[in-house]
């Protein structure tokens, strides 16, 4: 891991007319045919066509049904520094000089949607890394990343998400945060199906990874991915490079847990492919692209929040990654 340049990405178009749109149509023809009294037939035609477009068009996922730790989760390293409270539907992970602490999910899943509640170690967090992801687990693995990179007091966290596809990575693209992610719990989640990967930060996407098989990008689909998170040490390249180091003084550092949702696939490790496809809520039509609604808060994150884009990084990439038109990097 390496800390790169800042970059601003450039906004993104916009192609479907947002629902709410839709439906402000809808009724200025409703008042229209009542004034005119014109033939329903016609009426009726456009009316359908209205809402065969409507059906079209993307969804945000369903809400998140909180549960206990346990009910998804299970402790995988220094048990003794994750803390349970409220009969375990809160955690917190504690990291100090002697060690960070993780844990993973009890199954494998092959696509879903996965989101969890988190509040990010307060204060003097420079060297720290907090890590919510999904990874399978063999040499060519899949993997979707979120990374909370800590900073010094008064300077903001960076969100790092990357994507591993086939043992390839080298997808990051870093932003801040339009909160303070230490004052209270925020959502952070996942939407993966075969069209593409969506991660959102409370409901609001921040990055879309679209299926480009046909471009020759490889996409997660056939490998189960097992769901982790882990607060640990990375001073030697989480903060400016590794130039900040962590001041183990303010250890230990804390970072709080709760929601603990999935909604997946649940397959064995070798499964190449999911029981229920095309039946589950995050396999339909409207989760197979975002609407334009969810585009433009995506294209606000883009121009508001962006520091670093791999699609624009022409240092590390001469020729743009076939992937990042089709996902609007552009």
């Amino acid at each position: 891991m390496v800390l790169f340049p800042f970059y601003h990405t450039r906004q993104s178009s916009l192609h479907k007319a947002s629902p709410p749109a839709l439906v402000f149509l809808i009724s200025i023809i409703l008042k229209r045919k009542k004034e005119k009294n014109m033939a329903s037939p016609q009426w009726i035609l456009l009316l359908g066509m209205l809402f065969m477009a409507s059906g079209t068009m993307g969804a945000p996922p369903r809400k998140p049904v909180p549960v206990p730790f346990s009910r998804n989760y299970m402790p995988t390293w220094a048990f003794d520094h994750i803390k349970y409270f409220n009969g375990g539907s809160e955690i917190q992970l504690h990291l100090d000089k002697y060690t960070g602490t993780g844990f993973q999910s009890k199954g494998s899943y092959l696509f879903g949607h996965f989101s969890m509640q988190m509040k990010l170690v307060p204060g003097d967090s420079a060297g720290t890394v907090t890590a919510f992801y999904l990874s399978s687990q063999n040499s060519e693995h899949d993997e979707i990343d979120f990374e909370f990179l800590g900073n010094r007091t008064g300077q903001p966290y960076i969100l790092q998400t990357n994507v591993f596809t086939g043992g390839k990575g080298d997808r990051e693209q870093r932003i801040y945060l339009w909160f303070d992610p230490t004052k209270a719990y925020h959502s952070y989640s996942v939407l993966w199906n075969l069209y593409q990967i969506v991660f959102f930060v409370d409901d609001i996407p921040i990055r879309v990874f679209k299926n480009c098989k046909d471009l020759g990008v490889r996409f997660p689909f056939n490998q189960p991915m097992k769901i982790y998170s882990s607060l640990w040490n990375a001073d030697d390249w989480a903060t400016r490079g590794g130039l900040e180091k962590t001041d183990w003084s303010k250890a230990p550092f804390i970072a709080a847990y709760k929601g603990f949702h999935i909604d997946g696939c649940e397959s064995s490790v070798e499964a190449k492919f999911c029981a229920t496809q095309g039946k589950r809520w995050w396999d339909q039509k409207e989760f197979q692209d975002l609407d334009a609604y969810q585009w433009r808060r995506l294209r606000w994150v883009r121009k508001k929040f962006t520091i670093y884009n791999y699609c624009s990084d022409r240092s590390r990439y001469p020729t743009m990654p076939p992937e990042c038109r089709r996902d609007r990097d552009l």
